[in-house]
């Protein structure tokens, strides 16, 4: 390999890290707007954001891979290959870490904020499913309401 080659090389590799690291912050941001949706009423925006969270996922993936393609077979530690070898990269790499343990605190509060959400609403839908059952035999079969005998009348003590 020439010198050329490998300078192509060096700088196909950081630009592909630059772009990881940005795909990354854009996922912060995503994440950040699905958990203001989350918290406030916002629901109908969560589909959209679903959306543009499945494919700057794969983007991110694509460029994961494609990182892992200019390392050598084997390598477990990358703080330390960039060290030795393309140490103009080892800032980039540790904000890349940084922003993945942020992606994943923010999906993991996110999934925690969804599931709080998913509870409130089944138990809501409990609420209604029974008084729906309740007044389902509001009116016998003579068309003249039948009132159930558990219950008092209104306005009665």
């Amino acid at each position: 390999m020439t010198a050329q080659q490998t300078d192509i090389s060096t700088t196909e590799f950081l630009s592909n890290l630059n772009d990881e690291c940005a795909a990354l912050r854009a996922f912060v941001v995503l994440l950040e707007d699905e958990q203001r949706c989350l918290l406030g009423q916002r629901t109908e925006e969560l589909l959209p954001l679903a959306e543009a969270k499945v494919q700057l996922t794969n983007k991110i993936a694509a460029l994961a891979e494609a990182r892992q393609r200019f390392l050598p077979p084997g390598t477990n530690d990358m703080a330390g290959w960039l060290k030795r070898n393309v140490p103009q990269g080892l800032t980039a790499w540790q904000e890349t870490r940084q922003l993945a343990t942020q992606v994943y605190r923010l999906n993991q509060t996110n999934g925690e904020l969804i599931q709080i959400k998913l509870r409130y609403n089944q138990q809501a839908l409990g609420v209604l499913y029974g008084a729906a059952q309740g007044t389902a035999g509001l009116y016998g079969a003579d068309g003249q309401p039948n009132q159930p005998s558990a219950s008092r009348m209104l306005g009665s003590v």
